[in-house]
């Protein structure tokens, strides 16, 4: 095989990487109403809860300043609810609603999951070899000072714009 039909393989390979993203996100969009990390986020707090913000952020392989936004739309939708505790009032629990129960037993299966849940069957090895993949990947296109955001958070960051519109417009 030669050089150039590997990099047109890698090329149409990260082109379906994006396209499965992509796909589950709308699908995700459609059947909720949520976005892929919001839906992630329910359903990492459907199998842990009650969880600190902390340990949630952990699970989603953000930081817990992503998950308090996400949190704060999922609360407003009556999704979830944080709980402050009564030992420690620095400690903060999320827990579904019965809204958000309902909602989880119903929606798809989230990309992010799907990919956690695959790679964590791979061996060690073949863990390493993706990781160096993708490290190669990322110093091609100049990427190792850009920190790392949620996958599909421009779907978040745009919502957070939409209603900063709404409010301007109302006032």
């Amino acid at each position: 095989m030669t050089k150039t039909v590997k990099v047109a393989e890698i090329i149409n390979n990260i082109r379906r990487v994006f396209q499965v993203f992509n796909d589950y996100s709308k699908k995700a969009k459609r059947e909720t109403g949520l976005t892929g990390p919001q839906l992630w986020a329910i359903k990492m707090i459907a199998e842990n809860a009650p969880v600190k913000v902390s340990d949630l952020a952990r699970l989603m392989f953000v930081q817990p300043a992503t998950v308090v936004g996400i949190l704060d739309r999922l609360e407003r939708k009556g999704l979830a609810e944080r709980t402050r505790s009564r030992e420690d009032r620095r400690v903060v629990t999320i827990e579904l609603t019965k809204a958000g129960k309902d909602l989880v037993v119903e929606a798809p299966e989230v990309v992010q999951g799907h990919l956690v849940k695959g790679l964590e069957t791979l061996s060690a090895h073949k863990l390493l070899l993706i990781e160096d993949g993708m490290e190669q990947l990322v110093k091609i296109l100049g990427a190792q000072e850009i920190p790392p955001r949620l996958i599909l958070a421009r779907e978040e960051e745009l919502a957070q714009a939409k209603k900063a519109e709404k409010k301007e417009d109302k006032s």
